[in-house]
């Protein structure tokens, strides 16, 4: 076993975890640990501060949708190029709406940047044992 091989069941399990986490706790399958809905509106609202009041629902529900389908896809290693390359465009998107509404410190502490950066070393990975892709490539 290569540690690329190793790296990239890494990467692709955290990422995964990362965006289907994040979505469990909006729809409160977090129990009394999830932040629920209202609050990642009002969170999306504040992240997004430059964006028209009425637009906000609409990233918010395009983001989870956009966090589930890319966290299911690199859990189970399918498309894994375009799911890392997807999900490294859309960590970046938020990293630079949070740096813009509140300042560099945020994403830096809550790692979207590592996590951005994480996403495009996964999508250069030159491939992707124990995944779907794996299997469709024997």
């Amino acid at each position: 076993m290569k540690i690329t091989d190793l790296a990239s069941l890494l990467l692709r399990l955290a990422l995964a975890s990362g965006f289907l986490s994040a979505v469990a706790s909006r729809l409160n399958l977090w129990g009394s640990k999830s932040s629920g809905w209202n609050n990642f509106l009002n969170y999306t609202a504040q992240v997004n501060s430059f964006a028209p009041k009425g637009f906000i629902p609409a990233i918010a529900i395009t983001s989870t949708i956009l966090e589930t389908g890319l966290g299911i896809l690199l859990l189970i290693g399918f498309k894994t190029n375009y799911a890392a390359y997807s999900a490294a465009i859309l960590s970046l998107l938020f990293a630079l709406a949070m740096t813009w509404s509140f300042g560099i410190k945020e994403p830096m502490d809550y790692s979207v940047f590592a996590f951005c950066t994480g996403a495009f070393l996964l999508a250069t990975m030159p491939s992707y044992k124990w995944s779907i892709d794996q299997l469709l490539l024997n």
